[in-house]
């Protein structure tokens, strides 16, 4: 081969110029732009056998980058590069003209040493582009969801920055967050199979799922029925039980436990929702409650009775303290009252669950009554115990000593 500029070897470029136009179509219209240089380059092996430079490989690199940022798949771009390889090979006036078979197999050589170095350093470039855009996309999620679950930020501000991750601030949302056995020493896994089975399941549409303060969060649409109507609850328990299920097939983190807020519209209402399922999971975790999901809308009555905690204090002492006179303590006749209550009132059903006879139910019952003075068959005095019941189970009484008011 001849030494000398491929460049200026080939003569006009306007068949360069071709080749690109014919080679970008083939790829589905990615820009001619991203070839850069590299068919000169091409084109100058074939014919001196010119190997690449490192300062045209970083630029053929920084075009990777390019095509990652514009949102040119890998395969089109590493398409768009062998495209316009061969179409140059077809039309190498070199080999055009040529009728030597040993300069056209230094020729074809020197082509794919070029082709192979270049295309390596182009999906390299692409790559370190979409690790720099997926950190960058992370963090940007990651401060949009912290400001949506506060509920305090520019709302004009929160819309624009939703935008890109497909969210309708003016529709119904809720928030599940799902909480490890142990902290997760990476959460990575744990976010993208969630992603892939709740995108699959609702669309990638007004879902958002992130991390914050060792928990998984998932925002995803709801039903636009109020958050008292049944539907609500369905849908909240669907999305729990989508992801415990998901969540339990990874090695790590299991037991999962879920909590689910009720939906609620607009932007107050995902930092509402966020609230109710924090508030659920840590009221669950208080009452041992060790169900797999929580919908916020099963606690609200540990709510209403633990919001004014003084009265609830006063009413435990004053209704269930004389139980601590039975032998055995209170704890046995407390079993005894949340199984009843339970089973509905009925004794035969309660005994089964504490694996007792009814005879001694029935005792239980009747001990409860000359203790406390309350009768658990009669409605009246029903509704008095079972709020006592479970005011002491959310205070931990009698395990622990009830709080000084």
């Amino acid at each position: 081969m001849s030494g000398g500029s491929g460049h200026r070897a080939t003569g006009d470029d306007d068949w360069l110029t071709a080749v690109a136009e014919n080679a970008s179509r083939d790829a589905g219209g990615v820009p001619v732009e991203l070839l850069g240089d590299y068919l000169p380059l091409l084109a100058d092996a074939a014919v001196s056998g010119r190997r690449p430079r490192r300062s045209e490989l970083e630029a053929v690199g920084l075009l990777g980058r390019h095509a990652a940022e514009q949102g040119v798949s890998a395969g089109k771009a590493v398409q768009l590069y062998l495209s316009a390889a061969r179409r140059l090979w077809q039309q190498l006036p070199l080999l055009v003209r040529s009728n030597d078979g040993e300069v056209v197999r230094a020729a074809a050589e020197a082509v794919l040493y070029v082709v192979d170095d270049a295309v390596a350093t182009l999906a390299e470039g692409y790559a370190a582009a979409r690790r720099d855009l997926v950190r960058r996309e992370e963090t940007l999620r990651r401060e949009l969801v912290d400001d949506l679950l506060r509920g305090d930020s520019d709302l004009g501000g929160l819309v624009q920055r939703a935008e890109p991750f497909g969210l309708d601030l003016t529709r119904v949302h809720q928030v599940a967050l799902a909480a490890p056995s142990r902290r997760l020493p990476d959460t990575d896994a744990a976010i993208s199979a969630l992603e892939a089975v709740i995108f699959d399941r609702l669309g990638d549409r007004d879902v958002l799922v992130a991390t914050k303060e060792g928990l998984l969060v998932v925002l995803a649409p709801a039903d636009l029925a109020p958050a008292d109507h049944p539907a609500a609850s369905a849908g909240a328990a669907q999305l729990g039980q989508l992801m415990h299920a998901e969540l339990s097939r990874l090695p790590r983190g299991r037991p999962w436990q879920v909590a689910v807020g009720r939906p609620h519209p607009g932007l107050y209402g995902i930092a509402r929702s966020y609230e109710e399922a924090r508030e659920a999971l840590t009221m669950a975790r208080r009452l041992r409650v060790h169900r797999d999901v929580v919908g916020a809308h099963n606690l609200l009555v540990y709510r209403v009775l633990l919001r004014d905690q003084p009265a609830m204090v006063d009413l435990v002492q004053a209704v269930l303290q004389p139980l601590t006179r039975a032998r055995g303590g209170a704890e046995p006749l407390l079993a005894t009252l949340a199984a009843y209550f339970d089973s509905g009132g009925v004794a035969t059903a309660a005994a089964r669950q504490l694996h007792v006879s009814v005879r001694t139910m029935t005792y239980r019952l009747d001990r409860i009554r000359t203790l406390t003075g309350y009768d658990p068959s009669d409605p009246a005095d029903r509704f008095t115990l079972q709020a006592a019941t479970l005011g002491a189970k959310a205070l931990a009484w009698p395990q622990q000593p009830l709080p000084t008011v």
